[in-house]
């Protein structure tokens, strides 16, 4: 926003040298319309006088009022071709200004999307996270009830004494070992009976 805000002043800033110089320029043309209608006047002027000396001062004024004319038009041009010259210069400016503020603003539209994809990407993981959570709870507790079926199987069996602690995992392994070696031993002895 910052680089917009800037490109748009310096953009002001160039449109507003424009408007200057096409000011000067038409002050420039006034000036030279001024020299005509003065030029006139002087021509009406003599107007007046006898026709030989009518035509001998008209000769020596347009003489030098064609001089100062043809100075007048010579820097009038000169300074118009200059702001010609200023005037596409600063056009040209302008157009660049412009692309530039298109491109920025195109460049944070792009940033504004990435922002708004990684956002969803982000909330879409959170989702993902709190179901894992709530699977891996749902898994702990079907555990523990199953771990806790295994121990009051194991433990309420003829013989088993109650636990005088609370058991891990290797000592609830270890007594249905034992049991299940009893029970097969038993099952040997039956079948041996039986024959």
């Amino acid at each position: 926003t910052g680089a917009i805000s800037s490109l748009q002043r310096q953009m002001e800033i160039q449109e507003s040298e424009l408007r200057r110089i096409r000011s000067e320029k038409e002050l420039l043309q006034k000036q030279l319309r001024k020299r005509e209608v003065q030029l006139q006047t002087v021509s009406d002027k003599f107007c007046s006088l006898t026709e030989e000396q009518r035509q001998e001062e008209i000769t020596v004024m347009m003489e030098e009022e064609n001089h100062n004319l043809q100075q007048v038009v010579a820097e009038q041009k000169s300074q118009l071709a200059e702001q010609n010259k200023l005037i596409s210069e600063l056009q040209e400016t302008i157009s660049q200004l412009r692309a530039e503020v298109v491109t920025t603003r195109l460049h944070l539209l792009k940033e504004k999307q990435a922002q708004k994809e990684i956002q969803r990407q982000a909330e879409a993981l959170e989702h993902k996270e709190l179901q894992t959570r709530v699977e891996l709870e749902c898994i702990r507790s079907k555990f523990e009830r199953y771990r806790n079926k295994i121990i009051q199987a194991t433990f309420s069996a003829e013989g088993s004494r109650e636990p005088l602690a609370e058991l891990t995992d290797d000592d609830v392994l270890e007594a249905m070992q034992k049991i299940i070696n009893e029970r097969t031993e038993l099952q040997k002895k039956v079948k041996k009976c039986s024959k």
